[in-house]
């Protein structure tokens, strides 16, 4: 029996998620739970185009005493408190088969957004925009070149509560030399599909929420911001290409400024959430 997606609003059930092949509980029911546990203000947003005490903005001193340079955009930089080194010695530990571990290795690399101290993506106009994907393109292309990285990330952790230990608005950028666990399990499931079905599971997926246009929250010419069927997060999302597209460095100029433009609007709406 094909049960109506209607009925599965209101019965807790599973969900599937193609790309990990694992299963989401969702519990509808739970939403009208009452909630008196710890509520969390946040702090007032910045102000200031230029503080003195932080190590992000031009000219001061950072944390590991290198001195930041008086940059007029973007600014990118090896991170002075690294979770990976790129010349690890290397390393194989291995007892009972119950206690492993090896060395891993890798770049970690810090990318201020704006010499302002107070300019947020959803703060930036088109032209600041275009110049943080860029930043990040170019990045991507750089550290991807070293031959013995085989995946870079890059994110964000947006504010004090996500583990920010610095308010001024800036990324960190990871090139791995082994792939993590998540990212491998979707390329092996991606890679699985297409020789199944002959398409791309994510551009499959695109043109299904498309015709049923009930869990799109934005979209423009190139990009599109929904919650995914297998959410497992309140407020989670998915940013995708409209055009099939492998990575940052195969999108045209024209895309480039317009996946700005789709970050600056479902972050403008995060920050009117929880603000």
């Amino acid at each position: 029996m094909n049960t109506n997606f209607e009925e599965l609003a209101s019965t807790p059930h599973k969900r599937f998620n193609p790309l990990l092949r694992e299963w989401v509980l969702v519990s509808p029911q739970r939403t009208a739970r009452p909630w008196q546990g710890k509520v969390e203000k946040l702090p007032p947003a910045s102000s200031v185009a230029y503080d003195p005490s932080c190590y992000l903005c031009p000219g001061n001193k950072r944390a590991g005493g290198k001195q930041t340079p008086q940059y007029v955009e973007t600014f990118a930089f090896d991170n002075d408190f690294p979770a990976l080194l790129p010349d690890s010695k290397s390393l194989d530990y291995e007892e009972h088969r119950l206690l492993v571990a090896q060395t891993d290795r890798g770049v970690c690399r810090v990318l201020c957004f704006s010499p302002r101290h107070d300019l947020t993506i959803p703060r930036m106009n088109g032209r600041e925009l275009y110049a943080v994907v860029d930043a990040w393109t170019e990045q991507f292309s750089l550290l991807g070149k070293i031959p013995w990285v085989r995946h870079v990330q890059i994110f964000e952790n947006r504010g004090e509560l996500m583990g920010a230990s610095n308010p001024h608005p800036h990324c960190q950028i990871w090139a791995n030399a082994t792939l993590p666990n998540l990212p491998a399990r979707e390329d092996e499931t991606l890679c699985a599909y297409n020789a199944e079905k002959h398409s791309c599971l994510l551009c499959d997926y695109l043109q299904l929420e498309l015709r049923r246009n009930e869990r799109i929250v934005c979209q423009n010419e190139a990009f599109i911001v929904l919650v995914p069927f297998w959410a497992v997060w309140p407020f989670e999302t998915l940013v995708l290409s409209k055009r099939h597209v492998a990575s940052l460095d195969q999108l045209n100029e024209g895309e480039r400024g317009l996946l700005g433009a789709i970050l600056r609007q479902i972050t403008t709406r995060y920050d009117n959430l929880f603000e």
